[in-house]
């Protein structure tokens, strides 16, 4: 009887448990612990359109004195740029690109304007007052993609969900920061801007701009911008040539953000509400 019994047992129990058994419609997956709460939804008022010179590939934007200084890439066409922000007027251009060498982003600290560059794991460095010629170079063992700074480092990423804090004298590695919200990390973080204490990231072939917290990492808040090609210069859009929003600077004297991508032919002024 006893035998009979737990035979019967053995039946319910794989009746229960088995590979027959029909999934629960109602469960959903579970988004990973990582205990952030989700990004604060930003907006941005737009309160300017510039033109921008189409042959631009945007990799670093910076406001300096009035003047927009951009660091391009693209190899041969690599370049850094000083323009008229209102008119577009590209000012003073020099060719730094070649077969090898493929320009990333920039970031001006103390006088001197600091360009990375995508694989060849040069950092151009230049007297602010003369872009033509690199005072000195560094090396750098990643690939370079974003560069901003703080007080003391500059914050440099690499396309993955890192941000490097960096000795801007000898480009020694100060500590290494894993960008995460609440879904895990955020990968190919790429153009840089520190605004209000804050981190500002493009993530590449994004439309939204991420705001990092540098004290812990944490996204607190996002931008989106669906659409701005298609709204603000749908007639020309060029087909495999305009590319992707990136290109993010901050003028700390006017409180005004500038944003625009790769071969964009508009600039955007705007404040973050």
């Amino acid at each position: 009887m006893l035998k009979y019994l737990l035979i019967t047992v053995v039946i319910i129990l794989v009746a229960c448990n088995g590979n027959g058994a029909a999934p629960d419609e109602t469960s959903v997956a579970t988004t990973p612990a990582t205990g952030i709460a989700p990004p604060q939804n930003l907006t941005l008022n737009i309160t300017g359109v510039y033109p921008h010179d189409t042959s631009a590939y945007t990799q670093g934007l910076e406001i300096h004195d009035g003047k927009l200084y951009e660091g391009t890439g693209d190899y041969e066409t690599s370049s850094m740029r000083i323009t008229d922000i209102k008119t577009g007027k590209v000012e003073h251009k020099h060719i730094m690109g070649s077969n090898v060498v493929f320009g990333e982003g920039i970031t001006i600290f103390n006088n001197k304007i600091y360009q990375l560059t995508w694989q060849s794991h040069v950092v151009n460095v230049y007297d602010i007052n003369n872009i033509d010629k690199p005072i000195k170079t560094f090396n750098w063992p990643y690939e370079g993609w974003g560069i901003t700074h703080n007080e003391t480092s500059l914050i440099i990423s690499d396309g993955s969900a890192n941000l490097y804090f960096v000795n801007p004298d000898d480009f020694r590695i100060k500590s290494t920061m894993q960008v995460t919200d609440n879904m895990g990390p955020v990968m190919e973080l790429n153009e840089l801007e520190l605004i209000n204490g804050f981190v500002y990231a493009n993530v590449y072939q994004q439309d939204f701009i991420v705001k990092i917290d540098p004290a812990n990492g944490h996204v607190v808040g996002k931008i989106s911008l669906p659409g701005l090609p298609q709204q603000y210069f749908k007639n020309q859009i060029v087909t495999g040539r305009t590319d992707v929003l990136n290109g993010i600077a901050y003028d700390s004297i006017t409180k005004k953000m500038y944003i625009t991508g790769k071969r964009w032919p508009k600039l955007f002024e705007a404040t973050i509400n």
